[in-house]
């Protein structure tokens, strides 16, 4: 009877034993749960996906074959227009052109290249060669255009590479009729950029400040903004001056190395919406994406700033190109109160994330800058 009774007090003891387990493994979830609850929450507002992403991708024609990315944007008489950065045969990036009706659906998609470099770029053996590498467009061209509608005109910057020693900033533009109807006759650019110097990720404001035209064309160390009477103004004889060390900020984490701004400006209730690019200076090889917003009449004034990246380099089309890790904006639009974000992913194929602009304004407005020095420079 004594040993009976010892084996049910064990049996009560095991039973005992195994209950308090199975309640400490509960709680040892839940506070696993609340815990990624709680660093999602912590984490804010992401863009979301598109399932058909990547939306654009290389094609079988000369011009287009190895990559498709980096794409402008803008939103005009109800339909969606991008130019986008394409990379051919021959190594060279010159510009496309894709339109949709819904912002995700581009059908509309010409079999030619709508803008390429307008010169030979002979070598200059004077010229030391930079060390610079874009997507696999090694044998240089047009990249990474901006578009800015202003009345009745499309502006567009972009990156002019020679192949080996110049990186400058390009202007021109076309009228929104011929525009709309592909009539493709783009005014001859101009640089805009010294020579002799890498710049890269400038932007002009779709409205006029202060009476003036400004062009975006550095955001760190400082914010520089250049203002103009009229664009006409940059005849390729005079040039911007600017500052595109972009040194790293140790008090910040995932965007403690700024890249660049991405897409041209967007007016907000707040302020000017500006999408950046960025990373964290200790892993320095995946780009991510930021939002903040710039002050209405002076936009050297950062008024608040996204604590955590909107979009990461997550997806294997993001991953999987000419450089891994890599979300790239250059066009966003708002339509019926969404904000549509076009981005090239591993600098190959293009991508498109959205979300209301009302739910990334208010997640913004949990991240005022108390105070950030900035200046501006004038020609």
């Amino acid at each position: 009877m004594a040993v009976l009774k010892k084996k049910k007090v064990i049996k009560k003891v095991v039973a005992k034993k195994k209950t308090t387990k199975k309640i400490l493994k509960k709680k040892v979830i839940r506070r696993a749960v609340k815990k990624v609850v709680k660093k999602v929450t912590k984490r804010g507002v992401l863009l979301k996906r598109s399932p058909d992403n990547p939306i654009i991708e290389p094609r079988p024609y000369s011009w287009e074959s190895k990559a498709t990315l980096n794409p402008a944007a803008i939103f005009t008489n109800g339909k969606v227009h991008l130019v986008y950065r394409a990379i051919g045969d021959n190594d060279s990036s010159v510009l496309g052109y894709a339109g949709s009706h819904n912002g995700y659906d581009f059908e509309d998609r010409p079999l030619h290249a709508i803008y390429q470099r307008y010169n030979s770029f002979v070598k200059d053996t004077s010229v030391a060669s930079i060390d610079y590498v874009s997507g696999g467009g090694w044998n240089g061209g047009c990249e990474d255009p901006r578009l800015t509608l202003l009345g009745d005109r499309v502006y567009m910057l972009y990156t002019a590479f020679d192949g080996w020693g110049s990186l400058r900033i390009a202007l021109t533009s076309i009228s929104l009729t011929d525009f709309e109807n592909k009539k493709w006759n783009w005014k001859n650019p101009v640089l805009i950029s010294p020579p002799g110097e890498i710049h890269k990720n400038w932007v002009i404001f779709p409205e006029k400040i202060n009476g003036k035209f400004a062009i975006l064309h550095s955001f760190y160390p400082n914010i520089l903004i250049d203002y103009f009477d009229s664009l006409y103004e940059l005849d390729g004889k005079r040039f911007i001056r600017s500052n595109n060390t972009r040194p790293i900020d140790k008090e910040r984490n995932w965007d403690s190395w700024f890249r660049g701004v991405g897409p041209t400006p967007i007016k907000t209730e707040l302020g000017w919406l500006i999408l950046y690019h960025a990373m964290d200076h200790r892993n320095p090889d995946r780009y991510k994406m930021g939002a903040l917003i710039l002050d209405f009449k002076n936009p050297t004034k950062v008024l608040y700033r996204s604590a955590h990246p909107i979009l990461e380099p997550e997806k294997d089309y993001e991953n999987n190109g000419y450089k891994w890790g890599v979300v790239y904006s250059c066009g966003a639009i708002v339509r019926d109160g969404n904000l549509f974000v076009y981005y090239g992913g591993a600098d190959k194929v293009i991508g498109v994330a959205t979300i209301k602009l009302d739910t990334l304004l208010d997640d913004l407005k949990k991240n005022k800058v108390i105070k950030l020095n900035r200046t501006s420079a004038k020609i």
